[in-house]
């Protein structure tokens, strides 16, 4: 069956759909398309968040998968992958299938993947469906006129928000005032009720990033073992203290800096206003997967993590985070990639004085799945900690940092599992309290390399290469 433009049209679900398909027809959308044999075709689209939807048609019987939320068959990302190769106006890369394609081939051969619908005709169609009026949309013609207003409305709009966050922040001065006064000892027993009027008053604030922070200020500190919450609750409020002066001195900081300040509070930077950006660090190469973490915030977003650390870079710090947020209500949800998957791929860093979060621009070869050892810097654990130390000086906001290291081993002490270097330098750092009886493991053997996640005060270890195998966090 050949892929044609009339049959997915019929396909698609909605008028809806067809006019959403249109506008991911251009290639910033998708950092990469391949094609291998038989009519398959895969890409992975970019989306509101960090990490690409991975899309995958077999043109020969229009069987299509994509792992973007939607609740519509064929959601618009699929649609636009077929749109695109019926239309041929932008090229495909010859490539081998990755692994989570031939996965999905295997099981649609077994029955257990995704079936066409509307192609065989089993779905009555409700409405009238066109391609040609999805293509018919354009916009409307510059007018200069109503671009001054737009402009204009922007600006007031920019400098209405700048007075709210500069409102909630002389409310969080005030506050963190009264938590001083009534004495930190006791804070973190009642910070969830005494966080929780504040955290509304910013959200009004429109300094969204920072109620954000506050929320889950409560959840950290009762992670904590008890004797050492009154010494994290003023290194916490402390940083609250810094991040609202700093905001408002920001015209005084230096731009990333000053970036890394307004993105702490709330402000957002788009996927096209980051890649438009000439100024932003671009870094291409090839990328391993080290951690996938998922987490659902109060807000009930889901947030999922993809940790990529960069081969061959020999750097105590290569690594690039992806983040996107997925409403709970959507069901589960997690990161498309798998911890020791490789991609080849530019990625581009929102600025800040210690780049880290960062989007994929564009992807040289599918994501795959490899079976050989992720070879981690050969640096030990206090030269990590020492990057660290670095990147925590020039932002001192910063809340947490991955960590590479290589020659370590895993040894328990009292009720805590500990990741001790074979270095001569030493050093050690407690995993996190959660990780006690899936790490125990590790306790086994005598040596392993490995990425965590460290927080300033526990360490959690995502991925270790040892001399009986790769372990992973579950």
């Amino acid at each position: 069956m050949a892929l044609t433009l009339d049959k997915i049209e019929t396909l698609a679900p909605d008028q809806a759909s067809l006019a959403a398909a249109r506008k991911l027809l251009k290639a910033s959308s998708w950092p990469g398309l391949f094609a291998g044999s038989d009519g398959l075709v895969w890409g992975e689209c970019q989306g509101s968040g960090s990490t690409p939807y991975r899309v995958v048609v077999q043109t020969e019987d229009l069987g299509y998968k994509c792992t973007c939320p939607s609740r519509k068959f064929p959601c618009k990302h699929s649609l636009a992958l077929m749109w695109i190769r019926a239309e041929g106006k932008i090229g495909f890369a010859e490539a081998a299938p990755p692994e989570w394609v031939t996965d999905w081939m295997r099981r649609r051969r077994s029955g257990g993947g995704a079936r066409p619908q509307g192609a065989d005709g089993g779905q009555e169609q409700q409405e009238t469906k066109s391609m040609a009026a999805a293509l018919a949309v354009e916009e409307a013609p510059a007018d200069p006129k109503a671009e001054a207003r737009a402009a204009a409305a922007r600006e007031r709009s920019r400098r209405d928000r700048e007075e709210a966050i500069l409102a909630g922040l002389d409310d969080l001065d005030t506050w963190l005032a009264d938590q001083l006064d009534t004495g930190l000892a006791g804070f973190a027993t009642q910070a969830r009720k005494s966080c929780a009027t504040l955290v509304q008053r910013l959200v009004d604030a429109k300094a969204s990033g920072l109620a954000s922070r506050l929320e889950a200020l409560p959840g950290r500190l009762l992670a904590l073992p008890e004797q050492r919450r009154g010494t994290a609750a003023v290194a916490e409020l402390g940083q609250f203290n810094l991040i609202a002066q700093a905001y408002r001195r920001q015209d005084a900081l230096p731009t990333e800096l000053r970036e890394s300040v307004r993105r702490t509070v709330g402000w957002v930077q788009t996927r096209n206003e980051l890649l438009d950006d000439p100024q932003a660090r671009r870094v291409d190469g090839s990328w391993r997967v080290t951690a996938v973490l998922s987490e659902v915030q109060p807000d009930r977003l889901r947030r999922l993590e993809t940790w990529l650390m960069r081969e061959d870079s020999g750097e105590t710090h290569a690594s690039a985070m992806l983040i996107d947020f997925v409403p709970v209500s959507t069901g589960p949800a997690r990161s498309p990639y798998s911890i020791g998957e490789r991609l080849k791929a530019t990625l581009v860093y929102y600025t800040s004085p210690a780049p880290l979060r960062a989007q994929i621009a564009v992807m040289d070869s599918p994501a795959s799945t490899t079976g050989d050892a992720i070879a981690f810097p050969a640096h030990s654990l206090g030269q990590a900690l020492d990057a660290y130390d670095r990147a925590l000086a020039v932002e001192p906001w910063l809340d947490r940092w991955p960590l590479s290291f290589s020659n370590c081993r895993v040894r328990e002490s009292g009720k805590r599992l500990w990741l001790l270097s074979l270095n001569e330098d030493g050093s050690a750092v407690p995993l996190s309290d959660g990780q006690t009886a899936s790490a125990a493991p590790l306790a086994c053997v005598d040596r392993l390399d490995g990425f965590g996640i460290w927080n300033g005060s526990a360490l959690e270890l995502t991925a270790a290469e040892t001399a009986l195998g790769r372990w992973e966090t579950q």
